[in-house]
């Protein structure tokens, strides 16, 4: 799967694809193709000893990261 952005260029908008997948999909300059865009949701997926080190730490300092949320 090819997870890009739309960028405005002039009046349309347009996807790049990269390189590599073009060749590995045996694309080339000029092709026709079709896609069904959809919107992606990304977030950050933490290693399992930064989320421990992160919920060890919230234990200890929750008072704290609230006061600083609300700043």
């Amino acid at each position: 799967m090819i997870q890009a952005k739309i960028r405005k260029q002039g009046n349309s908008f347009v996807v790049t694809i990269p390189k590599d997948e073009m060749e590995k999909c045996g694309l080339h300059e000029g092709d026709q193709i079709a896609f069904q865009p959809t919107r992606l949701e990304t977030r950050a997926i933490l290693r399992p000893e930064i989320e421990q080190a992160f919920e060890e730490s919230w234990v200890r300092h929750e008072a704290g990261y609230r006061y600083l949320a609300d700043r």
